[in-house]
């Protein structure tokens, strides 16, 4: 992992860009401590609110920067529309096994997948984009296969929360990068675009009495209504960052989160790391060391 004193920006990187992508890291990193305090409201209602207060944060945003006839076209194209759906479908699933993995005591598998998504990542790129991928990073994604078979067969079953949400990541940066508006518009598109949904469900909820939102629990009410900034201000803090940084400062810096996550199951969630996750995790620290390689020779 890198530092502030580490990372003083070169040509391409900017002091701005890191303590953007640092702040957004940082907070993604201690999101599962926020999550865990939802633990006993379902993940698909955690979803909705994540949804639903999202929107006015974007919207905000949108305002501010005086980006809000990108916004205004995109709604009114059906083609963006459509693709604004995949990519908002994508991030929903990954959010609702994020949640419930935090939930249900598998922060670690969080960890996991998002240790193995820049891997799978350069993986499509290679299948759909024709990108050539280098000796060390056909080694890395190798490292990083071999941790996921020794999971699978230490579980007797393939580890589906990690894959859930590297594929489920990756496929949504993967179509992302295909949207034709920043990614402060898109984040906003496509939280309008799930916001129907959303309020249905949080309303059905509320008729029936069972949401956990205005339902007598101030610290509950509060926690979905945060939701909304704990989504919305990463993801947009880090655009701004992305835009400042070479692709190398970001690959180094992306690790920090997941990192976060691994220290926060095992010492603070007390989640069980056997020595055959130890092997498996020390095959993924090695892909990622080989991959980080790779990527700095790349951009020497």
């Amino acid at each position: 992992m890198t530092s502030p004193a580490a990372a003083t920006p070169r040509e391409g990187d900017t002091l701005p860009g890191f303590f953007y992508a640092l702040a957004a890291y940082l907070l993604w990193g201690f999101l599962p401590l926020y999550m865990k305090a939802l633990a006993h409201v379902p993940a698909v209602e955690v979803i909705a609110h994540r949804v639903i207060w999202s929107v006015p944060i974007a919207l905000a945003v949108l305002v501010w920067l005086g980006r809000t006839a990108d916004l205004k076209a995109a709604l009114k194209s059906p083609r963006m529309l459509a693709m604004g759906a995949m990519t908002a479908a994508l991030i929903s699933v990954n959010w609702g096994i994020y949640v419930w993995a935090i939930g249900a005591g598998h922060a670690l598998d969080t960890a996991l997948g998002y240790y193995i998504n820049p891997l799978f990542s350069i993986l499509l790129g290679a299948l759909f984009l024709g990108e050539r991928l280098r000796g060390l990073q056909w080694l890395a994604i190798l490292s990083a296969l071999i941790a996921v078979v020794i999971l699978t067969v230490e579980a007797g079953r393939l580890p589906m929360i990690a894959i859930g949400l590297f594929v489920t990541w990756a496929f949504y940066a993967f179509l992302k990068r295909r949207l034709p508006i920043g990614p402060n518009q898109g984040f906003a598109l496509e939280v309008l675009i799930l916001l129907p949904l959303a309020l249905g469900y949080a309303i059905w909820l509320g008729v029936r009495g069972e949401g956990h939102f205005m339902a007598g629990n101030a610290t509950d009410t509060a926690l979905l209504f945060g939701c909304g900034i704990v989504t919305a201000a990463p993801l947009m803090i880090y655009a701004n960052g992305a835009k400042r940084l070479t692709l190398s400062t970001i690959a180094i810096m992306q690790y920090i989160a997941p990192t976060m996550i691994f220290l926060t199951a095992v010492f603070l969630f007390g989640e069980p790391f056997s020595q055959v996750k130890l092997v498996a995790f020390s095959f993924i620290w090695a892909s990622l060391a080989i991959y980080l390689i790779s990527v700095l020779r790349s951009r020497a």
